[in-house]
């Protein structure tokens, strides 16, 4: 039995005992508390048996190959600590495949574009793009992956996969993942911060490849794939989201951000700041912003001010311009001019029913022109920090330049 399938079966041994209440040596049992990262692995153990945790200390992470490969959720402070991540209880539990699409949370999942246009693969050939005709490929929505390694603090898995997108163009692809926590030294340098040893910290990427193992190569007439990786997290009324941009003239660079996805963002939902957006995550309005690949960084995240948790989200963005492909639903004069990153705050919809409330942070590839046998490779980094009101503000400004002074202004 190797060290993965020891922690595996440690975890479970765990979560049943955390489940009952009971005593041991004549101390009472209780359950790990809602909202806490043992709560989170309960749960799942619960339904999923191919549930992994990889952790280092107290920071852990819980992911799954049942899921699509999805890290759920994660914590800085062990079983008893803040899960962060949001996960949907009734479609996780449910065991119901449902149409459309299937909700189950995480906070780092994978899904592949476009979503909308002439090249998408939610929508059949020829069809109104209408919600009643959209539909999430099955392969990154509801069937389960195949692991293929694991350690202690990395899991792999893959997927085949045959599409055929909006223009009748079919896909023979391979997906590929690897999870694994990040080490100190390299979330420092990624981040180009030192954190004192005080600070509650967890850190982790999934590598994410797309391979073309079909005959034909896919490219820009018939329409391709890119990969897209969304992180749905709990979202607080005191929760801004935190978008740096490219400064510059909105001729040479276009606007800052597409802001009306779902009707326009109201002024006092989001401001830019010295080449940051501040945009709210509470949960309580439905709005999507978006960055093109000329304004975007390789940097996002948010700051929960009533928590004191800082989230930092990381990826490999190319330079150079390259194409990204138009994630829109409709009709496209460019299809080949999507955004680099997005965040969504979840909302009521019209008739008052509501999925979470969550809010996203969003990464994407660029447009994957692949000849048979080639790969494109995104890489996607979360980290958490938890801390003192000093120490978050320190790590708010060498990172995202603004300090929690600035940042409570736009409350």
């Amino acid at each position: 039995m190797n060290s993965a399938r020891i922690l595996f079966f440690s975890i479970v041994f765990l979560c049943f005992c955390s489940c009952q209440k009971g005593e041991i040596q004549g101390e009472e049992i209780q359950p790990y508390a809602e909202g806490s990262f043992g709560y989170d692995v309960d749960f799942l153990a619960g339904v999923d048996e191919s549930f992994i945790v990889l952790a280092d200390g107290g920071s852990q992470i819980l992911l799954s190959p049942r899921f699509q490969g999805k890290v759920f959720t994660s914590t800085a402070k062990g079983l008893s600590g803040t899960s962060y991540g949001w996960m949907n209880y009734d479609a996780i539990g449910s065991g119901i495949i449902a149409p459309h699409i299937n909700a189950y949370g995480g906070e780092d999942r994978l899904w592949l574009g476009p979503e909308g246009g002439p090249f998408s693969i939610y929508f059949p050939p020829g069809s109104e793009m209408v919600f009643d005709n959209w539909q999430t490929p099955a392969s990154i929505d509801s069937e389960a992956w195949e692991l293929t390694e694991s350690t202690e603090r990395s899991a792999a898995m893959v997927k085949t996969l045959l599409l055929k997108n909006y223009s009748g163009t079919t896909f023979e692809a391979k997906l590929d993942r690897t999870v694994g926590l990040v080490d100190a030294e390299s979330m420092e340098m990624d981040l180009s911060v030192s954190v004192p040893a005080s600070v509650s910290w967890v850190g982790f990427e999934s590598v994410n490849g797309l391979t073309n193992i079909g005959e034909t190569s896919w490219g820009q007439e018939n329409g391709t794939l890119c990969l897209w990786v969304l992180g749905m997290f709990n979202p607080s009324d005191k929760l801004m989201v935190l978008v740096p941009y490219v400064e510059g003239a909105v001729d040479e660079l276009g606007e800052i951000a597409t802001t009306d996805y779902f009707g326009e963002i109201p002024e006092e939902r989001i401001q830019a700041v010295d080449g940051l957006l501040v945009f709210r995550g509470d949960g309580r309005y439905r709005s999507k912003l978006g960055l093109s690949p000329k304004r975007a960084k390789s940097l996002l995240g948010s700051f929960d001010v009533d928590s004191n948790v800082l989230t930092v989200v990381t990826y490999n963005k190319p330079s150079g311009e390259l194409p990204y492909l138009n994630q829109v639903w409709g009709p496209q004069d460019f299809p080949y001019a999507g955004d680099a990153i997005n965040s969504y705050n979840d909302g009521p919809l019209e008739d008052g029913t509501q999925m979470g409330p969550f809010y996203e942070l969003e990464t994407v590839s660029p447009a994957a022109f692949l000849s048979p046998g080639e790969r494109l490779e995104h890489i996607h980094r979360t980290y958490h920090f938890e801390g003192s009101e000093e120490q978050m503000s320190e790590l708010l400004g060498e990172i995202f330049g603004i300090t929690l002074e600035v940042l409570k202004e736009k409350l």
